[in-house]
Parts: C-alpha cells; sequence; structure tokens
C-alpha cells in the first residue's frame, strides 16, 4: 500500500470523527476525499506512465489541502487531538501502516455503452442475481455481477439513483 493511501485511510478516519464530535466540516472536503481516492487508484494503474504521474501530483496537491483543513479543526479541538492525528500522518508518510485496508483491485468498467453512467457496489454477503434483476429491469438500467458480492450498474444518473435505493437493503444482509 502507498503512503498515500494509508494518508487518505487517516484523513477519512480524522474527518469522520471531526463529524462525530459536532463540527461542520464543509462538504468540498468530502468531494475532495471521493477524489482523491479516484485519483490514487487511477495513478495505480501505470505509475510509470506520464499521464498517471500527473494525476499523482494532482492527488498531492488535494491530499495536502484536505489535510490543512482537517488539521485546522483538530487545533481548533485541542492541542494534544491535533498532535495525535499529525503523529499518525507522519508515520504514515514514513511508510509504517497504520490501518490495514482490504485487498480489493480496483478496475475500470469497460464496456459502458457512451454516454450511461455507472456505479459499483460491493455486498457484505453473495446475493443471488434474481434478487436485483427485478430492479434493474424496473428502473432500465443494466447490472453486471463482477463476482458473488461486486455489481456494476449502468444507465441513467437517476435510474442509478432509484435502483441503488432500492438495493440498499442488500448492503447490511
Amino acid at each position: 500500500m502507498l503512503p498515500i493511501e494509508q494518508t487518505w485511510l487517516i484523513l477519512v478516519d480524522l474527518l469522520t470523527d471531526l463529524k462525530k464530535k459536532g463540527f461542520d466540516v464543509p462538504k468540498s472536503v468530502n468531494k475532495d476525499i471521493s477524489l482523491l481516492k479516484t485519483s490514487i487508484n487511477f495513478y495505480k494503474r501505470d505509475t510509470s506512465h506520464p499521464d498517471m504521474i500527473k494525476e499523482f501530483d494532482r492527488a498531492n496537491i488535494i491530499i495536502t489541502g484536505v489535510q490543512d483543513k482537517l488539521l485546522e479543526y483538530a487545533e481548533e479541538l485541542s492541542l494534544e487531538y491535533y498532535n495525535s492525528w499529525v503523529d499518525k500522518l507522519r508515520r504514515a508518510n514514513l511508510g509504517e501502516e497504520i490501518y490495514k485496508q482490504p485487498k480489493t483491485d480496483s478496475k475500470f468498467i469497460g464496456g459502458a455503452p457512451p454516454g450511461f453512467s455507472h456505479a459499483k457496489v460491493h455486498l457484505k454477503k453473495p446475493i443471488a442475481e434474481d434478487r436485483v434483476q427485478e430492479i434493474a429491469e424496473y428502473n432500465n438500467i443494466i447490472i453486471e455481477f463482477e463476482d458473488d458480492t461486486t455489481i456494476a450498474l449502468f444507465g441513467d444518473s437517476d435510474d442509478i439513483k432509484k435502483s441503488l435505493k432500492e438495493i440498499a437493503p442488500f448492503f447490511n444482509e
């Protein structure tokens, strides 16, 4: 795992903790963290390609901005709290594994028709295809099972959102 991935995990944990403590963190931070994970996964596809290196540079810029914002909030809470997060980030930058991350191979979804939106769902337990196929047909989307616990959805953005709301109860099964 790359140090930037560990930093990302720490920042996600810090963001979650700050929200639990009642801080009103701007929604732009959530968006940046999400984009950051996408940039990291894009970079990992081929770390020597010039476009990938540009993506890594972009990820570093984003992560620095998110880190600065979140650490400002942490410092407001207390110096001890702030220092504990700075220490985790420092150790991650030195290559220490702070959080274990399950091995999941990110894949670009191929074969999506032009103009279609897509989403990927990871379930905790395998699910029978017929349970979600009816939802797919009703909402006019295409569902592909990548494996027993990973489902790719293709279609209009609004149709995918409706389908995800209907599939959501399966996430906790």
